[in-house]
């Protein structure tokens, strides 16, 4: 079936499934490492490129194929590429698009291991990067530079849920002929599509809100067209970081209630949002669908909802976060974000906490701020666990 022409929660279902030979209303899992060719020019033409057959699940596997092409088809995108994390999609992204001399400019409060390992690694082989408040456009005219290459942003932050201007980024890139990346986590494309506003690759931690249940670990990338594809591929098989054909069949089968999920914790998150904002503790509140956020006609703009994340600081600073974060009940104090479940953590000690101090505050990642991930749990369980942890305080 042809489903480019699909609404969005039907491609959801149908979108990058393809007819086995027995009929499986379901993608199979080609558990396999190695793929039996039909002579041995067959296994030429496949490695010439001739052929499309598969070859060796490291290159290409069926089950994998489905995810890629289901991912494409969400982002409205050229073709998809699975990775078997986040950092792999960001690994595969960085080496094969910036060489020795090249100079990038990033969005300061970017997910931690993605702004790490470009400073303390790639910094080694001649990358130089900048990180800059995005939200401001001409913190980014002012930090191009002639051997700036790659303008890379993830709206909204992680943690500090700043929302960039999308159309913006590709304006300036496009005057400085730049590449353009967006970490599109945050959202999914149920909320975002930052291929529709002009970037050459969008990419995502489907560990988060796509497969949404807590159980793998996995990244994904959408490339535009064929030219910037077609690199970034041959690196993500050349550094061997491919997802596993189990991998993806979980993200399948997770993705496909994607909008129920997403609509709920926006729903959700919403509640949240407004309870802290009105309560005496809370010092401060960021969240998307809050008229008190500074992008908050921007992110009405960009975005077709306002997402799970909240970020926010309590007035007793980081020691009255610590006693909230361990005495909430629901709640689950740990890492990553966009399960069923309601996340709580603390970034400045947990996820960014290989960032230095000054960089970390000149990003807005203050020591106080707490990141909450709203789950789909009765809003009044969640309400009433953050209620009664607020209370210890």
């Amino acid at each position: 079936m042809k489903t480019k022409n699909l609404g969005f929660d039907s491609k959801l279902i149908h979108a990058g499934a393809f007819e086995d030979q027995f009929g499986s209303a379901t993608v199979p899992i080609y558990q396999t490492s190695t793929f039996k060719f039909k002579s041995a020019d067959h296994g030429a033409a496949c490695f010439a490129g001739d052929d499309d057959g598969y070859i060796y699940t490291r290159i290409n596997n069926p089950t994998i194929d489905a995810l890629e092409n289901l991912m494409a088809e969400l982002e409205n995108g050229y073709r998809g590429i699975a990775c078997s994390s986040g950092m792999g999609a960001v690994n595969s992204i960085y080496m094969s698009l910036l060489s020795n001399g090249d100079h990038m400019v990033s969005t300061a409060a970017v997910y931690g291991p993605s702004r790490v390992v470009m400073e303390k690694h790639y910094s080694r082989f001649g990358v130089e990067s900048t990180y800059v408040d995005t939200c401001n456009p001409e913190n980014v005219r002012k930090a191009i530079r002639a051997n700036t290459k790659m303008l890379y942003i993830e709206t909204p932050a992680n943690p500090t849920i700043d929302v960039t201007d999308l159309e913006e980024m590709v304006k300036i890139a496009r005057e400085h002929n730049l590449i353009t990346v967006a970490d599109n986590t945050f959202c999914s494309p149920f909320l975002q599509k930052p291929l529709d506003f002009g970037f050459d690759l969008v990419f995502h931690s489907i560990t988060k809100f796509l497969n949404g249940h807590a159980d793998i670990v996995g990244g994904a990338i959408v490339a535009k067209d064929k030219k910037i594809y077609d690199p970034v591929r041959a690196m993500m098989i050349t550094l061997g970081c491919n997802m596993d054909p189990h991998q993806a069949y979980m993200v399948i089968r997770g993705i496909k209630t994607l909008s129920l999920r997403m609509e709920r914790s926006q729903a959700n998150a919403m509640k949240v949002a407004e309870y802290l904002e009105k309560h005496p503790k809370v010092k401060w509140v960021k969240y998307p669908g809050l008229k008190s956020h500074p992008q908050y006609e921007l992110a009405q703009k960009q975005m077709t909802g306002t997402g799970g994340m909240i970020s926010f600081e309590l007035k007793g600073g980081l020691n009255a976060g610590k006693t909230l974060m361990n005495s909430v009940k629901l709640a689950i104090l740990a890492v990553s974000l966009g399960g069923v479940e309601s996340l709580i953590q603390h970034p400045a000690s947990m996820t960014h906490s290989k960032m230095d101090q000054q960089s970390r505050e000149k990003s807005g990642i203050t020591d106080g701020l707490v990141r909450f991930s709203v789950g789909i749990e009765n809003i009044d369980d969640i309400l009433a666990d953050l209620e009664q942890g607020l209370d210890k305080i």
